[in-house]
This record gives structure tokens, C-alpha cells and sequence, in this order.
């Protein structure tokens, strides 16, 4: 007897039973002359055992050989028919949510765009729209789409202005019908009691998640999952393609985002990315690509994981030995090493890959492909989503199980490479460098900027750096010029971060070269106050008491007058440059106190003494300072 349409039932494989497929589409308007076409068939055999007792079922999961580009074919299966009996419009029934007349635009109107659109009575219920000829009890039902959890609705939307209609969409498996009205609350009338229709749907299963709860429910015996494998082609490796996706995803005639197909067509695309990859001579483009389309779709991401999952799965679950020595097979445990280092697969998904990686470990303890495995099992229990794909550095690096290198700018340190992986954040790599400068007990923040020239910015402390790296090589795609120096671009650079505490800075440390650069816009002079004292000299800002920085004049190695406006002072292996129209007796106090001994520089050692240097810069390049400004010991600018 043929079982009824709109259902998947599974028997239990641990009786002797596997997956035995029944459609769970959605019905069809028929009228519009739709050619019928294969569906996917479902072989079940029961073997006849001696004696002529029942044994058990032996079902096998095919897929018909299909001819014809990916679109047509994910567009060709036939609908089931509907369960509603041929019968006029239900006027008085319980379920009628809402009926009324409508336009219908016919299908492939794109292509005949002089068709009109056809006036007929609809009537939603709790299950189906039905399409009749009129809204008599004698009407002829023309047509009827059972509604699912997976139909989707847009809309409405205004037509062209030659029919002045408001169109609604309703999209099945097969067909999307397109509901029209000349008015737009009754657009919206309709559109919002569809949704809420299939919203009350219950959720419908693939025989992929039905035999994922079976593997689940026998991950105590071995040879029970073992015998799900293979019993079901659809949970192993494959170089024929996939027909429909793995999971239920949304019907819908419209594309998800620029550029893109439908999810269920898109589905089918990833798997044959998946393929390409074994062929690729340069598989990092193709990976990036693949991983893009994860981030852009999130509803395909577990479908990606689940389809990663069967291609690295063998006869009995486990890669086979051939697997783990083949560098084709290969490519599908870097592209998961990568996913699972962007991506956090979804309850039942997560579970089934770890369930995976651990039979793997188990089967190949010693193989290339169980250290891929405990490699992904460890980014899985750390990653928490990505701003960004991985760059193809990062990609090259996952495919090897290596760490990545970045480099860091250090005032007084030069640059320095700190090892990351994708889950290293900003703050992490700023108290690595903070501990390597010997500044763990300062009092003074840091932190991580982003610069280029005289652009900078911090980066927040739980900031990815792996997404820094992205986006530095996306921005250098972008912005790249011929006639750019090769250090033009991004850099990362460690800086004084927060308010500044410079009570305790050793001179000869490396604390103090932080502090001559923590200028604001990227070096852009700063106004602040010079205080001159018996034994150091004091750097703070307009209205301030308290100092910034502190030097004593024994760690002052150069004093000189770079102009009639300038002075220019270094410490250590800093300088600073102090722009004032009072240089001049700035530099006879300096000069007082040079002379004076002190413990840094004992009385053998000759003081530096202020220089007077030709003035090598126009009065234009120092705005303002012609005319006094602040009170006396103010300096007008501060540069370094």
C-alpha cells in the first residue's frame, strides 16, 4: 500500500531496519502545464531467508543520475500531490485562517511577460492555500500548496507601474506562487497570516538529521554505527554530487544576499566546491571563497559542517588507511581545521563532528588525520565566531596546524614577531609584550594600535587579532598603488594606553621612549607646560599639577637651539622638539642647572651645553609663534 505524501519514517536500524524515504514537499497549483520528472528512489528490499521467515529490511539510499545544470535540476523534482480532496472553497470550516479574491501572476512570467494576471478565489488554512475558479460551493479547486515549516514569504512589494499591483510570494519546494492585490493593507493582510501559518508548522527533518540521532543514540556500540554507515551512502564519502542539501533549509525563489542563489541551491554549489578542492593547485583562494559564503549565509554553516563530515568519512564511519594517505583527501580536514576556527557548529551538528573526530582518533591513532582531528576538537571547545575569514596566511598556517607570526612596533624595542593563532586576542598579545620589555610591574596601561602614517586607533582587548590580519590584507588589496613604499600600509604598534602614571620611570628603561611617542593624531604637536626645578625639569598639560613625566637633568644627553622658536632636547635615545616663543629663557635656565653637578653626572663629566643652530625652518612652518602664548614656562607645541 503506498504510504501517504508529506511524511519521512525510519525504522530503527539496530532491529534490522534503516531509513526508508518519503517526501516531504509541499503540494502543487496545478494549471500551468508542469512536466513531471524523477525523483529521487528509495530501493527496499527484504532479503528471503531459508525457511521462508521474514528477515530483516535491507534499505539502500540511491540518487538517480541526473543530466543538466545544477539549477534545473535542484527545480525539477516532482510535488507530491496534495492531501486536500478535490472539493469547493471551505466556507464554513474552522481552519479557513483567511480567503478573499487575488491575482496570480503565472509562473514563468518572467520569460512572457504579456501573460496577466489571472483573478481566482484563494483560501488559506491551517495546512494549505488553495487556488478555486470562484468562491461558490460548486467552484473547481484549481490548485493547492501545502504549507510546510520549510515555505518561506516575501513581500509585499509594489509591481511595475503599468498594473499598479502589490505582489506576495509564497515559495515551496518546486513552485513559488505570486499573490497580487490593487490594495496594499490587503497585501499585507495576506502576507502576515502566511507567515504566521508556516511559522506554526512543526520543524520537518532530512534523513540526514534522523540518522544523526540514530548515530547518536548508538555511540555506545560501535558496531551499531558502523551499520548506519554502511547502510546509508548518504553519511560517506562521495565523488557524485548532491542533489538537495543535507539539512532543511528554506525554500525560496528570492537569493539570500548579492550575488547569491537560493540557500538550497547554494547547498549544492558548497559540495561541489568541496570536490574542487581535491584538484586545486591552489586551494587557499578556493577555501577563503567557501568559508566568505559561510559568513555571508549563516544558515549554511552547519550544512558546510555536516558535508565536511561525509566527505572525511569512510565504509564504517572512520577514514580508511587510503584516506589518510591521500593529499587530495587531505584538503577536506584543512577546509574543517578552518571552519572550525571561524564557525561554532549548532547542538546536533557539534555533536555528530565531535562524535566523528573521536572514532577517527580511535581508528588511526598514529595518522596525520587523527592529529587533524585533535587539532579540531581543540578550536571547537575555544572558538567564539568570527569578524572576519580567516586571511590566506591564517589559512596556510590552519592547513599545517601552525601558529601564525604578526609583528608588533615597540617604541626603543624596534619590531617584534609574537606567535598568535585564531583565537589570540589583542590584550593577550599586549601583556606578552608589556612582559618581554620588562614592564609587568608598571602602573601604566598599554595597548595595541592600528596605524598607518598618521592614522591610529586602539584596539579593544578582547579584539581577535586574526581578524586584524584579515583585515590589513583585505585593505592592502584594496588600496594598493604602484608608486606605494612596501611599508605603506597597516602596521600594529604597542602604546601608552589610558591615563598616563609617570611616577617611577627609570630613565634607561623602556618605558620612556613610550612616552615621547604617545602624541595624539599620530605625532601631531601637543600643547603642554615645561616646569623647570633645582634638579629636573617636568612636562604637564594646561591646567594640570601634577606632571606627566619628570627627567633629571643628569639623563639630559643633548641641549640644542634648533631656531629662534625651537629647542631641541634628548634623552636617551629620544628627542624632543619644544616650540616657544620663550626658547631663549628656557635655554639660559637649562644651561644654569646643566652647569650644577648631580649624582647622574659627576662634576668630571662636562655638561651638555645649549647650541645656538641656524634657523632651518620658515616662520610659516610655526604658526602662532610670534606672539606669546600661556603663562610663563608654557610651551606653545610638543613635538617629538
Amino acid at each position: 500500500m503506498p504510504l501517504p505524501g508529506g511524511l519521512w519514517w525510519l525504522l530503527c536500524c539496530r532491529r534490522g531496519f534503516t531509513l526508508l524515504h518519503r517526501d516531504y514537499g509541499d503540494g502543487e497549483l496545478s494549471g500551468d502545464g508542469d512536466e513531471d520528472e524523477d525523483e529521487e528512489t528509495f530501493e527496499l528490499r527484504t532479503p528471503s531467508p531459508a525457511g521462508g521467515g521474514r528477515g530483516p529490511l535491507d534499505v539502500t539510499l540511491t540518487q538517480p543520475v541526473r543530466s543538466g545544470p545544477i539549477s534545473d535540476r535542484l527545480q525539477s523534482w516532482e510535488e507530491t500531490r496534495s492531501l486536500i480532496p478535490e472539493k469547493g472553497p471551505l466556507e464554513d470550516d474552522a481552519d479557513v485562517v483567511v480567503k478573499g479574491w487575488l491575482y496570480r501572476e503565472p509562473r514563468g512570467r518572467g520569460a512572457r511577460p504579456w501573460l496577466p494576471p489571472r483573478r481566482a478565489w484563494f483560501v488559506l488554512t491551517r495546512d494549505s492555500l488553495d487556488q478555486f475558479s470562484g468562491s461558490g460551493q460548486g467552484a473547481r479547486r484549481l490548485g493547492s500548496l501545502v504549507l510546510t515549516s520549510l515555505c518561506s514569504v516575501t513581500g509585499p512589494e509594489r509591481r511595475p507601474k503599468e498594473t499598479g499591483l502589490w505582489l506576495v510570494t509564497v515559495s515551496g519546494r518546486k513552485h513559488s506562487v505570486r499573490l497580487c492585490s490593487p490594495r496594499q493593507a490587503e497585501a499585507e493582510r495576506w502576507g502576515a497570516a502566511l507567515r504566521e501559518v508556516i511559522a506554526s508548522k512543526a520543524p520537518l527533518e532530512t534523513p540526514t538529521q534522523l540518522l544523526l540521532r540514530d548515530i547518536q543514540e548508538s555511540g555506545a556500540d560501535p558496531e551499531a554505527v558502523a551499520l548506519i554507515y554502511r547502510r546509508n551512502p548518504i553519511l560517506r564519502h562521495t565523488s557524485g554530487a548532491l542533489y538537495a542539501p543535507l539539512l532543511p533549509l528554506p525554500y525560496g525563489a528570492s537569493a539570500p544576499g548579492p550575488g547569491y542563489a537560493p540557500l538550497r541551491e547554494e547547498a549544492v554549489r558548497l559540495f561541489l566546491a568541496l570536490q574542487a578542492l581535491e584538484g586545486a593547485r591552489r586551494p587557499g583562494p578556493l577555501m577563503q571563497g567557501v568559508l566568505q559564503t559561510c559568513r555571508d549565509l549563516p544558515a549554511l554553516r552547519d550544512e558546510l559542517f555536516l558535508q565536511l563530515a561525509k566527505q572525511t568519512s569512510g565504509p564504517a564511519g572512520p577514514p580508511g588507511l587510503p584516506a589518510a594517505r591521500d593529499p587530495a583527501a587531505l584538503r577536506y580536514w584543512q577546509l574543517l581545521t578552518c571552519m572550525s576556527c571561524t564557525f561554532r557548529p549548532g547542538g546536533a551538528v557539534r555533536g555528530h563532528l565531535l562524535g566523528h573526530l573521536e572514532r577517527t582518533e580511535q581508528a588511526l591513532p598514529d595518522s596525520e588525520l587523527a592529529e587533524y582531528a585533535r587539532f579540531i576538537r581543540q578550536a571547537l571547545g575555544r572558538t567564539r565566531g568570527r569578524e572576519l575569514v580567516p586571511s590566506l596566511a591564517e589559512i596556510s598556517a590552519l592547513s599545517r596546524r601552525q601558529e601564525l607570526l604578526c609583528t608588533v612596533h615597540c617604541p626603543g624595542a624596534g619590531a617584534c614577531p609574537v606567535a598568535i593563532d585564531s583565537h589570540t586576542t589583542a590584550a593577550e598579545v599586549a601583556r606578552e609584550l608589556v612582559g618581554r620589555l620588562g614592564l609587568a610591574r608598571s602602573r601604566n596601561a598599554f595597548a595595541l594600535y592600528e596605524q598607518r602614517g598618521a592614522q591610529e586607533r586602539a584596539l579593544a582587548g578582547g579584539t581577535l587579532m586574526a581578524d586584524v590580519l584579515t583585515r590589513f590584507e583585505n585593505l592592502a588589496a584594496e588600496e594598493a598603488a604602484p608608486e606605494d613604499p612596501p611599508d605603506a600600509g597597516w602596521k600594529l604598534c604597542l602604546r601608552l594606553h589610558g591615563p598616563l602614571r609617570p611616577e617611577g620611570l627609570a630613565p634607561d628603561g623602556h618605558e620612556l621612549p613610550f612616552l615621547f611617542e604617545q602624541e595624539p593624531g599620530g605625532g601631531a604637536p601637543q600643547k603642554l607646560c615645561l616646569g623647570l626645578g633645582a634638579k629636573a625639569m617636568s612636562l604637564s598639560r594646561p591646567g594640570e599639577t601634577e606632571p606627566i613625566h619628570s627627567v633629571s637633568y643628569g639623563h639630559v644627553a643633548a641641549c640644542q637651539l634648533m631656531g629662534p622658536h625651537t629647542l631641541a632636547l634628548r634623552v636617551g635615545e629620544s628627542q624632543l622638539l619644544l616650540q616657544s616663543p620663550q626658547v631663549e629663557e628656557i635655554m639660559q635656565l637649562v644651561n644654569a642647572y646643566l652647569a650644577n653637578p648631580s649624582p647622574e653626572r659627576p662634576c668630571s663629566s662636562p655638561p651638555p651645553s645649549c647650541q645656538d643652530l641656524p634657523d632651518i625652518s620658515s616662520p610659516s612652518q610655526h604658526p602662532g609663534l610670534d606672539e606669546p602664548q600661556g603663562h610663563s614656562g608654557c610651551l606653545g607645541q610638543l613635538q617629538k
